[in-house]
């Protein structure tokens, strides 16, 4: 007797590769990201994440940082500035007019229609606020309304519990630990690993929109709209 054919994936509807996201400005109601500028962005955001244990808690869980000085911290962001992949913005917060952190693109593998979202850090003035989540947002509206990405990750040091907490209330999901993946400041790094895909996007994305244009008293729960069935 013939044998039966062994179990394939899906067929993939486009398997064209995506392009690179925008080096412009994404605009949104609270904060605009706007392409790295070392010569103009750099005494705001060295002063916004250097000079007291809480700014500096920032740089823990990253492979860079926090900086002797504003000298080095501009030669970083130049070397980000001139960077495809990463690619770095800075996010301005448009009512207070200031620089408060930044957020890149990057792992961009246009064949698989893939990228991350990365290199996030804000001061701690704007953690806790609108400004991640409108951030994520514009980011997640150009990887899927724009480049038609089928999938979107999420990745951090396993032991940073604020990041983890953020990623699920983003709407990703958790896919699991990368045990021993990295060596980082001489530490193990033990990674944590989330995705978001093109079929959860829709209901994602009103969710995001629900909880940032339409709860003006924070009422609402962005954890709790995405937890809801789909």
């Amino acid at each position: 007797m013939p044998q039966s054919p062994l179990p394939v994936g899906n067929i993939v509807q486009s398997t064209a590769p995506v392009g690179l996201p925008q080096r412009t400005d994404y605009e949104g109601k609270f904060i605009r990201l706007s392409p790295v500028n070392p010569q103009t962005d750099i005494e705001v955001l060295y002063e916004c994440s250097h000079g007291s244990d809480i700014k500096e808690q920032i740089w823990t869980y990253m492979s860079y940082g926090p900086f002797d000085n504003t000298h080095s911290m501009q030669n970083w962001l130049e070397e980000g500035a001139a960077s495809q992949d990463p690619l770095f913005f800075t996010v301005h917060h448009l009512e207070s007019r200031q620089r408060v952190g930044m957020v890149s693109f990057l792992n961009i593998v246009s064949d698989m229609r893939r990228l991350e979202l990365g290199h996030i850090w804000y001061s701690p003035d704007s953690q806790r606020s609108n400004v991640n989540t409108e951030a994520i947002y514009l980011m997640l509206c150009e990887a899927f309304d724009r480049l038609k990405c089928r999938r979107v990750e999420w990745k951090c040091d396993a032991l940073n519990e604020k990041s983890r907490a953020a990623a699920l209330r983003l709407g990703f999901k958790f896919e699991g630990i990368f045990r021993q993946h990295m060596i980082i400041k001489g530490r193990n790094r033990n990674t944590a690993w989330y995705s978001m895909l093109d079929s959860e996007w829709a209901a994602v994305k009103k969710h995001m929109e629900t909880w940032l244009y339409q709860n003006p008293d924070r009422k609402l729960s962005l954890t709790a709209l995405n937890n809801e069935k789909f």
